[in-house]
């Protein structure tokens, strides 16, 4: 009797207990398959521009090489890569002892003609005076000899003496005229010392940045021979364009270009398309001007965007796609589940992106992604 009052109340107690623990499981998956509340977004084809990218490198618009006209030891190197100069400034000094020893004889030459001027100059004025002394006395003694009053032996020594103050008058002039010639001879020969004198520094032809430099103090400087780069006119991008593609671009056409190490992509324009075909590549060179900005260099690689036309992509917001690694994927409403599909995802812009594979127009993406969604849970889209 009392063993069957003890096992009523402990059999109740278990039914009790068990009561509870279904209530519980109940009441979880009651909350289990409770939908959740989403979002989505049509998958809808859109018109997109058409762009083509082509690589290439920086180069700058103009690259001058400087080299010296005169061969000379090096003294002297004012600049090194990376200065900017100015057009004029002065860049290497070369040793010119020579050329002014040449120069200080042209100027000794020169000094040498301008002394013997004063002297030609009294030659011929002393024979014009003479000239004109013979020339009275010879209108005298032709009157008289036209008088008879003096012999014809008398004349004719006048008449020579006449001439013969004619002609010294000719040679003094002729000499002084020769002086003019030798003056200006010297000058001409001084003024080549001066330019080869100046050849001993050389200048910096246009303004720009030095790139290069080939030569240090010692060094023997030969005409031709290279001494240092400087770069100016700004920077473009060569890029290579494919053969198909050339007919699309033409010269002014708008572009945007990125370089490495540049964090921005910013506006350009087609400045030059090279009229031939590299065989080896079958692409053209397309030469694009740059903006002046800061950091760039000759060398540098970047690319080009050039705008085609357009064309119709499927898009959808590009925070919707999850990454994973190397995979791509989307959460699709599907009759009140969330399904997960993979996708091949392909240009983007600001906020959307291009959809290659894995969605069909019309496919409704969750968006945005709602925390704790999951392949196969029960959704509820908003209205």
């Amino acid at each position: 009797m009392n063993a069957r009052v003890l096992v009523a109340p402990s059999l109740a107690l278990l039914l009790a207990g068990c009561g509870g623990i279904a209530r519980e499981r109940d009441a979880s998956a009651a909350s289990v398959s409770a939908p959740v509340q989403v979002s989505v977004v049509q998958a809808t084809a859109q018109q997109w521009p058409s762009v083509y990218e082509a690589t290439g490198t920086v180069r700058a618009r103009f690259s001058t090489v400087i080299s010296s006209k005169w061969m000379g030891y090096v003294r002297e190197v004012k600049v090194q890569p990376g200065d900017r100069v100015r057009e004029g400034q002065s860049l290497v000094i070369l040793d010119a002892r020579d050329l002014d020893a040449a120069a200080g004889s042209a100027r000794a030459g020169r000094e040498e003609v301008r002394n013997a001027i004063p002297e030609a100059d009294s030659a011929v004025a002393a024979a014009k005076a003479h000239l004109d002394l013979v020339e009275v006395t010879y209108k005298r003694m032709k009157q008289l000899y036209e008088k008879t009053s003096i012999s014809d032996q008398e004349f004719d020594e006048a008449s020579a003496k006449l001439k013969a103050a004619q002609a010294e008058l000719a040679m003094a002039q002729a000499r002084r005229a020769q002086l003019d010639q030798k003056l200006a001879q010297a000058e001409q020969e001084v003024r080549a010392a001066e330019v080869s004198r100046s050849y001993a520094e050389v200048n910096a032809p246009v303004g720009g940045i030095v790139t290069a430099k080939s030569v240090d103090p010692g060094n023997l400087a030969a005409p031709g021979t290279a001494l240092m780069t400087i770069e100016s006119g700004g920077y473009r991008l060569e890029a290579s364009v494919e053969e198909s593609k050339i007919s699309s671009i033409r010269t002014g056409q708008a572009v945007s270009a990125a370089i490495d190490g540049i964090e921005r992509v910013f506006g350009a324009r087609v400045s030059e398309i090279v009229p031939a075909v590299d065989p080896a590549s079958r692409a053209y060179t397309v030469k694009i001007d740059l903006p002046a900005i800061p950091r760039l260099q000759s060398g540098t690689f970047g690319r080009a965007r050039f705008q085609l036309g357009s064309r119709q992509v499927l898009a959808i917001p590009a925070a919707a796609v999850t990454e994973r690694g190397q995979l791509q994927s989307v959460f699709v409403a599907d009759n009140g589940v969330a399904r997960t599909r993979l996708v091949t995802v392909g240009e983007k812009t600001k906020d959307q992106v291009e959809v290659l594979s894995g969605l069909s127009a019309g496919d409704s993406v969750i968006f945005p992604i709602t925390a704790g969604i999951g392949d196969g849970s029960r959704v509820e889209v908003r209205p």
